[in-house]
């Protein structure tokens, strides 16, 4: 995961003291640095400023989402296949992977990663950790149909949720979601939200809006599920927070 934002510095100080992250910069083009985020040393996330031709389009602040792939280049022909727009193909990141950049049928864009010397994150599922990620699109069952054939993932309703949420699972592990149509506005792009664990929403939530982040979805617990909330930090991306409940 990376975060595009319009002020790299001020997103360095918000998540290390939202996530407790360590900011490593390295330098990216003239004048530039791309900042990866650790925790405890290891890799948990990055962040970037969004280029300008990017502002001059109108895109917003916004957290990038990869998925692992063994081969970019059939993936980006595959994605093509099934109907996804390609906005970036495939393209090589120096000697840490190969990159592009994919809108799926419904209008979420992701990138796909093919590792190099750079595997991805070295951490998930603990406090400070990237730990889920949510589609929102108005149309599920075409993005089922989309990314189980991509990536082979399986979508399915569970049986003791009666909402309508698909769970998303990669092998045997689930890795996400698509909450159901009614539950967002129609106004919003299709985009992937993601998930960051803590052990405690509503401390966390408050330190994020004292610093001048705006809660989109205020502290709010999900019977057998955990405790979420959705914040926009201070620049505009937005991501979720995430504590699962005591004995999930």
């Amino acid at each position: 995961m990376e975060v595009a934002t319009t002020d790299q510095n001020a997103a360095k100080a918000f998540y290390s003291a939202i996530l407790g992250w360590t900011a490593d910069d390295r330098p990216m083009g003239p004048g530039g640095s791309y900042t990866m985020f650790l925790l405890k040393g290891r890799g948990a996330a990055a962040a970037y400023t969004l280029p300008d031709d990017e502002r001059a389009m109108g895109v917003p602040p916004h957290w990038n989402l990869y998925v692992c792939v063994p081969d970019a280049d059939e993936t980006v022909k595959k994605a093509g296949e099934l109907g996804g727009t390609i906005l970036a193909p495939a393209f090589d990141v120096m000697e840490f992977g190969r990159m592009a950049v994919i809108q799926d049928p419904t209008g979420a864009v992701f990138e796909i990663w093919q590792p190099k010397r750079h595997t991805g994150v070295g951490v998930v599922n603990e406090p400070g950790a990237f730990c889920w990620a949510d589609l929102s699109t108005p149309d599920p069952k075409r993005a089922k149909q989309f990314y189980e054939q991509l990536f082979g993932w399986s979508l399915a309703l569970s049986e003791h949720d009666s909402s309508g949420y698909w769970h998303i699972k990669n092998g045997d592990n689930f890795i996400g979601g698509i909450p159901p149509v009614t539950h967002r506005d129609a106004k919003i792009p299709s985009h992937w939200l993601p998930y960051f664990a803590v052990a405690d929403v509503d401390g966390a939530a408050a330190r994020a809006t004292g610093m001048g982040a705006r809660a989109i979805v205020p502290p709010t617990s999900l019977e057998r599920v955990g405790r979420f909330s959705v914040v926009a930090d201070p620049q505009g991306a937005v991501f979720a927070l995430f504590r699962p409940e005591v004995g999930e």
